[in-house]
């Protein structure tokens, strides 16, 4: 009994592993910003809470355990990532087709338990999610394609709360799915050789890597923009202006740590940056609801 309870747990961690759980810090805290966003005046009711964090970590899973399964050959053959779960034999494909599966019920459920219009829209949402996995074998617009789908989770947590669209989410998504465009861009230029090699498309691929990153850069901007959008429209105030510069500083450390002769700084640019972009964001826009500055 003991070695069944040892090997679920360690199919456990090997999960958390595959999925990259670390990198929900990208669109989860988003996904808060708009929830107590779209209720006004008062927060969402505790059963909101904790739908829309179900719905956003099983969507999450399914789509990172799908990507795992789609691109297993391509992460074999590439050695920055041959050391994953699937390629290193930790897994095998069959579990992973069942926590995408369980993953993908989840989603589901947790969008039935919402409301209507976010169960109509959780089938639509997950062909985006899943589909992302293919998107790089065919056009190098795959940045906007896993930006979109980090992008669908702010419209999805405001629908939660009210059952309705609003413009406010789609400046928001909008906003995230240039954010997360292009930080994909500079992550992006790790493979950049490996990527033209087994004809594999992305921005450094197509461009360069120099003006892959100054379109990174141009992405950027457009998001920094719909963040200030979104701001005024959410209310205001200083808190939230701070919440936008402060975004607005990040991303130019982040544009300052990578140039294509040098990804030394990738991981501390992609990861500590947004990770903690999203955070910020996010705790001054709660701040700002609480006390009303």
């Amino acid at each position: 009994m003991a070695w069944v309870v040892e090997r679920a747990a360690g199919d456990l961690r090997e999960t958390a592993d595959m999925v990259a759980f670390r990198h929900s810090v990208f669109a989860l805290p988003f996904a808060v910003l708009s929830l107590i966003t779209a209720a006004h005046p008062g927060w969402p009711a505790p059963w909101v809470w904790l739908w829309v964090v179900v719905a956003m970590v099983s969507a999450r899973t399914a789509a990172m355990a799908f990507n795992r399964l789609a691109d297993h050959e391509i992460d074999a053959a590439n050695p920055r990532t041959a050391g994953r779960s699937l390629p290193a034999g930790r897994l095998n494909r069959r579990f992973v087709w069942g926590v995408t599966a369980v993953a993908a019920a989840t989603f589901v459920l947790a969008a039935s338990m919402l409301n209507r219009t976010c169960l109509m829209l959780a089938p639509p949402t997950l062909v985006v999610l899943l589909g992302y996995s293919y998107a790089k074998r065919f056009t190098a617009a795959a940045h906007l394609w896993l930006g979109l789908a980090l992008g669908l989770a702010p419209i999805g947590a405001w629908i939660a709360v009210t059952g309705r669209l609003d413009l406010r989410p789609f400046v928001l998504a909008a906003a995230v799915t240039l954010w997360v465009a292009g930080f994909d861009v500079i992550y992006s230029l790790q493979d950049e050789g490996f990527d033209r090699e087994h004809d594999l498309r992305s921005l450094p691929v197509e461009v360069g890597g120099r003006r892959a990153l100054a379109l990174a850069r141009l992405s950027h901007v457009g998001a920094l923009a719909g963040f200030a959008v979104f701001a005024t429209m959410a209310g205001g105030g200083w808190l939230r202006a701070t919440a936008v510069v402060t975004a607005g500083a990040l991303l130019f450390w982040q544009h300052r740590l990578v140039t294509p002769g040098d990804l030394r700084a990738v991981d501390a640019a992609f990861f500590t940056a947004n990770g903690v972009l999203s955070i910020v964001m996010c705790l001054f826009f709660a701040t700002a609801k609480a006390t009303g500055w």
